[in-house]
């Protein structure tokens, strides 16, 4: 229209007139229903070729309102035991205070969700990939389970977004994203969106409404702006994840790549049939935790920090963010060990890069072994959970 603002303004404006005789709905912020919400809304769900979408104020915020709208007291829960370490606090800790239980399964059998399903399921929950380790799980498997039993199949897909793959075309009911992460793409929101049928989201909604999730209008037009050049950067994070996992491959100094691009991650073939790009996300694992730490400490153009997902490009430790409360034995049955980082890469040019990680990588291989560089690592932990080991050893 002749006039109109190229770019949708901010509806700042926590309520609306309304209330009165004949009015069938309130227009509310706290509701998920002002007017820049439901414009987010409106485009999420075009992209994830869904009925509806909502946002909320954390990714968390999210799954937290999709469980509870699913689950009540007396339902059970059947989970993938490699989750988002908020997630399975969430499903292990919390969930049972409201009478509401959960048993983990191996993603990767089907006879294990099919034997741990019971009369009063109600959510079958899935995470990939996985954290750090980068893990593709089927969604078909418990798909399947879900149609035949009328339960509900709930997956966290952050590490895909929705330009690498969308889990309505795969069976999932409430396809969730943290969109602090891809969906924003700029470390500069905290957010969420659920995305699904029309009925599924209003009951999502009546959580939202209940606990207060509703995103802020102003991180809502900031994740409106992110979203509008999402596809050319996810292009350049698939590129710039493809090409330095190879590259990473070839250097002594490393000891493994996990990538889901690289021929021999467990998951490949899978991942190559789910997923439209591998997406920029990383591991390396060097010689042993004090070449990590040198690592990290020599880098300039990419910068330690717990997030990922954003235009730049973000290292971190899973030892001192997301899996510090474990000790080394622990963390290496899980795939992680102390030599782990875990890289989000940017949009930046591969050979920027590359030139970065060529002076962590001579660092790193002059660091002595068992020394520590407190100062070059974040000690924030994030509570991420990752999946199984696997990935691609370096020649040499």
């Amino acid at each position: 229209m002749r006039g109109a603002p190229v770019v949708p303004p901010i509806v700042q404006s926590a309520t609306f007139f309304g209330g009165g005789v004949g009015d069938t709905e309130l227009l509310y912020t706290r509701y998920g229903n002002n007017p820049t919400q439901l414009a987010l809304g409106r485009k999420v769900a075009a992209l994830e070729g869904t009925e509806a979408s909502l946002p909320f104020g954390s990714g968390m915020g999210a799954i937290a309102a999709t469980i509870l709208a699913l689950a009540e007291a007396g339902d059970h829960v059947v989970a993938s035991r490699f989750l988002y370490g908020a997630t399975k606090v969430l499903l292990e800790t919390e969930l049972p205070r409201r009478g509401v239980e959960t048993t983990f399964v191996d993603p990767l059998s089907s006879d294990a969700w099919t034997a741990a399903i019971r009369p009063n399921t109600r959510v079958l929950y899935l995470e990939l990939p996985t954290n750090p380790t980068l893990r593709v799980f089927d969604p078909r498997l418990p798909a399947v389970l879900s149609r035949a039993r009328e339960i509900a199949l709930v997956a966290d897909v952050t590490f895909a977004s929705p330009v690498n793959f969308r889990g309505a075309e795969w069976g999932i009911d409430a396809v969730i994203h943290s969109a602090t992460k891809y969906l924003g793409g700029h470390s500069d929101l905290i957010a969420g969106v659920v995305s699904g049928s029309s009925a599924l989201i209003e009951r999502i909604r009546g959580m939202l409404k209940l606990y207060g999730a509703a995103i802020d209008p102003h991180a809502a037009w900031l994740l409106d702006r992110g979203i509008r050049t999402l596809s050319v950067r996810m292009e350049r994070h698939n590129r710039n994840g493809m090409e330095l996992a190879r590259w990473f491959a070839e250097r002594p100094e490393v000891a493994a790549v996990v990538y889901p691009g690289l021929p021999d991650h467990p998951d490949h073939a899978l991942a190559t049939e789910l997923l439209d790009g591998y997406g920029g996300m990383v591991g390396v694992v060097l010689r042993d935790g004090a070449a990590a730490d040198a690592f990290c400490g020599a880098l300039e153009l990419a910068r330690v920090a717990p997030s990922l997902g954003g235009v730049e490009t973000l290292v971190s430790q899973p030892r001192y963010t997301s899996h510090v409360a474990q000790s080394t034995g622990e963390r290496e049955a899980l795939g992680i060990p102390d030599g782990f980082v875990r890289l989000s890469l940017g949009i930046e040019d591969a050979d920027d890069l590359k030139r970065d990680f060529e002076r962590g990588l001579a660092a790193g291989s002059g660091a002595e072994t068992g020394s520590r560089v407190e100062a070059s690592t974040s000690s924030v932990p994030d509570a991420d959970q990752p999946g199984a080991p696997g990935g691609r050893r370096a020649r040499g």
